[in-house]
């Protein structure tokens, strides 16, 4: 039997985002980063962990004195899952739909219109 990694809540995300930027981290390092956002105390940043481990979404080296967590999920799938399930509950599966929202609802830089349109140029190649 296949056992997937479930999707994480909003606030295993945010620690995510910190461990992949950051590589491997101490919840007290973990924490520190958090607090540049917002108030957050070491004990929920280290229950929240203590879960990440047990979903599978962190590994802990437990060696020393303060444990040190990575995550042991890959960025990209994990927002490809994301991306996924938002895609096919809110808009039905239509890609299109998901990007006209994004765009309509939050003004793109040049840069990433020239990424979209690069993306849209290849997909219409790879289809042809």
């Amino acid at each position: 039997m296949i056992r997937r990694t479930p999707a994480p809540s909003n606030a295993e995300l945010e620690i995510l985002h910190i461990l992949w930027d950051k590589g491997e981290c101490t919840v007290r390092e973990v924490q520190n980063e958090l607090l540049r956002e917002r108030e957050v105390g070491y004990t929920t940043v280290l229950k929240t962990m203590q879960v990440m481990a047990e979903k599978k979404l962190v590994t802990r080296d437990e060696s020393e004195r303060s444990h040190v967590y990575m995550a042991a999920v890959e960025e990209k799938s994990v927002k490809q899952k994301l991306v996924s399930d938002l895609l096919d509950r809110a808009f039905e599966g239509s890609a299109a739909g998901l990007v006209m929202h994004a765009l309509s609802d939050k003004r793109a830089s040049k840069e990433d219109l020239k990424k979209i349109r690069a993306l849209v140029e290849a997909e219409t190649r790879r289809q042809k």
